[in-house]
């Protein structure tokens, strides 16, 4: 009897110290979140949900995350205690925010956008007012037109050597969401790499009501890096929402698919592993 007891305490205490360890274990990286989230219920939807999913990831990946809505952070001193930097919603307005992201990104930090953090109109809240980033960095110029209402497609996998996509099938469905088209071809310009596009399965995409909103045919990059950064852009991240009955409900999440997880998850550790 006492010997049982004896071996159920030495393996309670084993248990303890391997969670101890576990907590105190050095996370891989560092990751911080900019996001706003005071415009569109359906960008709010994906940021509130992107800051629940993130710290989750975090926890069984060992990287660290953190997020913020001060965009005074994005400065030199704040970025230099991390790996990775994440767009969620929008992008840095401020001359001094603009500078601090570039001179971190062409020092070798990691950064992964999302959505309408891609996003450029004249005129508009956000005007294409910022070359570097819209141009050369992203490569996809302005905002030309989208899907409405957000449904699903069926993205086709075009560089299955990325780090970010080796694990991807060729094909795969995603969570609903409004797509995007730009004002630049991005086949014509060397440094990207496209790693996603919209697959003509998808056709038509979109159920309107306006004709305009309902794509099909075309060539819709989706997924991108530029090769002179360590970056990707993901135009994913709109959730479904109930504008129609002014209830305001969602009615989809973006990360309840899991492929798409498993994407976000190799290209994270991908833009905290430090090698391009």
């Amino acid at each position: 009897m006492f010997k049982r007891i004896f071996s159920l305490l030495i393996v309670c205490l084993v248990c303890i110290v391997a969670s101890v360890r576990a907590q105190g274990k050095k996370p891989k990286f560092r990751v911080i979140a900019f996001y706003t989230a005071q415009n569109d219920k359906a960008h709010i939807s994906y940021v509130h949900e992107a800051n629940r999913w993130f710290p989750k990831a975090a926890a069984k990946y060992n990287f660290s995350y953190d997020s913020t809505d001060n965009w005074n952070n994005l400065n030199s001193e704040f970025l230099a205690k991390y790996q990775v930097v994440l767009f969620f919603d929008t992008r840095p307005e401020e001359p001094a925010q603009r500078e601090a992201f570039k001179k971190y990104m062409e020092n070798g930090g990691g950064w992964m956008g999302f959505h309408f953090a891609g996003f450029a109109l004249t005129p508009s809240k956000y005007p294409q007012n910022w070359d570097w980033y819209h141009n050369e960095f992203l490569g996809s110029g302005s905002y030309k037109s989208n899907t409405w209402r957000p449904t699903s497609a069926i993205l086709q996998v075009e560089d299955r050597k990325h780090p970010s996509t080796k694990h991807l099938p060729k094909t795969f469905k995603t969570a609903p969401n409004e797509w995007y088209r730009w004002t630049n071809d991005l086949t014509k310009n060397p440094d990207i790499d496209i790693l996603m596009s919209i697959d003509s399965t998808s056709f038509p995409l979109g159920t309107g009501p306006k004709p305009h909103e309902i794509w099909h045919s075309g060539y819709y990059p989706v997924v991108w890096t530029n090769k002179k950064y360590k970056m990707i852009y993901s135009n994913i991240g709109h959730n479904d929402i109930d504008y129609e009955n002014k209830t305001n409900k969602e009615l989809s999440f973006t990360f309840s698919n899991e492929t798409q997880n498993k994407f976000l998850i190799d290209a994270l550790m991908w833009l905290g592993s430090g090698k391009k």
